[in-house]
């Protein structure tokens, strides 16, 4: 049977796991950097001559290069860098799998790792650091007070077929998702509806939305939840799990916007508060 206490324990144990995965040593508060590609050559390291320079002190002056020839990427590394790849010191790869395609090819240097990432058709490189500040000088998470009855039973309203929906993300580049349908819900008499997406290898829907507390009490950007797939056309819509969107903490982040129609008209009350570190 469910009870207050069993679901307060839910809820605490989902903002363990997501404060667990938030600082992991892979997680969103380790980015230092973000790089664009260009065809041909781009010399990576911190030195001002790189075509792609980061000005970060854990980098090596001279790190590599990276070939890009169309879509394929390959990488050959400064003899002195100390780059590793899959725990081994590497001098090339040839073709790097970018996070489009599955697993990316990461490549490691001390506590840094960097690898290749897609987006709207360009290619960039993500550089991570386990020894961050933003990840060793974490301030914490903060919630708004728990109120179970942010845990609305929502209806599935599918669409005819598959729908691709045009997403912008914080850098305003689009790109298409899909949409299985829209998730219908009530709050104090009110009907709501909000647009789902799918997302690439997940079964639960991915719900981004925006409501009237962005911008003063959480992220002027808008929020996001994930919502079990519905069961005989329903589903539930758990607003106390709405978290912010990784480019609330980081500006290497390249987050995607909530869709217009998913502004919400009201005070979502719950859920995650604006990052007080930001």
């Amino acid at each position: 049977m469910w009870s207050k206490v069993s679901y307060r324990q839910e809820i605490d144990t989902w903002r363990s796991q997501r404060l667990r995965k938030l600082t992991a040593e892979d997680g969103w508060t380790t980015l230092v950097g973000l790089l664009w590609l260009e065809q041909g050559d781009n010399s990576f390291g911190r030195a001002v001559s790189n075509s792609m320079a980061l000005d970060y002190p854990a980098l090596p002056e001279q790190v590599g290069s990276f070939r890009v020839q169309g879509t394929q990427v390959s990488f050959t590394a400064e003899p002195d860098a100390g780059v590793i790849y899959d725990g081994r010191p590497v001098t090339c790869i040839d073709r790097m799998t970018n996070d489009a395609a599955g697993m990316p090819t990461v490549l490691r240097v001390g506590t840094l790792s960097f690898f290749l990432l897609e987006r709207s058709g360009r290619l960039a490189i993500r550089i991570r650091d386990s020894a961050a500040m933003t990840r060793t000088h974490f301030q914490g998470l903060e919630y708004f007070p728990f109120d179970k009855t942010w845990r609305r039973t929502a209806r599935f309203e599918p669409y005819h077929a598959i729908k691709n929906v045009s997403i912008v993300n914080v850098l305003g580049m689009q790109e298409d998702m899909q949409s299985p349908g829209v998730l219908a819900f009530e709050v104090d008499g009110g009907q709501y509806r909000l647009e789902a997406i799918l997302e690439a290898g997940a079964t639960d829907y991915f719900v981004m939305f925006t409501d009237l507390t962005n911008g003063r009490q959480t992220y002027a950007a808008g929020r996001c939840l994930y919502a079990s797939p519905p069961v005989d056309g329903t589903t539930v819509i758990d607003f106390n799990k709405a978290y912010n969107p990784p480019c609330c903490f980081t500006p290497f982040a390249t987050c995607s916007l909530p869709q217009p129609q998913n502004h919400l008209p009201l005070a979502v009350t719950v859920g995650e508060l604006m990052y007080r570190g930001r």
